[in-house]
């Protein structure tokens, strides 16, 4: 079985709403809370990040997987939002929406389009940091689709 180690150092000067600063590798930024939760908004945050591991995770394994199943990928992108809900002060990580946006050649068959709509459900299903947040968090898909005109 292999394991794979991936190492972060945060340094924190202070209370609250200080800045401070992480260096995981080729991560490496200011951190602080963001001002919707009445911090100074200095670099990324937990928010933040948590949207970025999902996002990047999914758009990534959904790559892999249209790569795979060799279909004519002309573009992909991906816009994700999340959601965050404060009841009586407690902050909690209610929902993740991904829309991913994935335009096939043109000349692709609707079987593609079919094919591909199934493997944009599967990689969220499969992708390490979905599996991770499963049963806390809300996962939603909002995919366009298309083949190129």
């Amino acid at each position: 079985m292999a394991e794979h180690h991936f190492h972060l150092k945060a340094d924190w000067p202070g209370g609250r709403n200080n800045v401070g600063s992480i260096n995981a590798g080729n991560l490496q930024t200011k951190i602080s809370i963001p001002p919707e939760m009445d911090g100074p908004g200095v670099g990324t945050n937990p928010d933040e990040m948590l949207l970025g591991a999902a996002a990047t995770c999914y758009i990534i394994s959904l790559a892999a997987m249209i790569e795979r199943a060799d279909l004519p990928m002309q573009r992909m992108e991906l816009t994700s939002e999340g959601i965050v809900e404060v009841v009586e002060g407690v902050f909690t990580y209610k929902k993740i929406i991904h829309r991913p946006v994935v335009v096939l050649k043109k000349g692709a068959a609707i079987k593609d389009l079919t094919k591909l709509q199934r493997l944009v459900d599967k990689a969220e299903e499969s992708c390490m940091i979905s599996k991770a947040l499963r049963g806390n968090v809300e996962l939603e898909l909002e995919a366009d689709l298309s083949i190129e005109t």
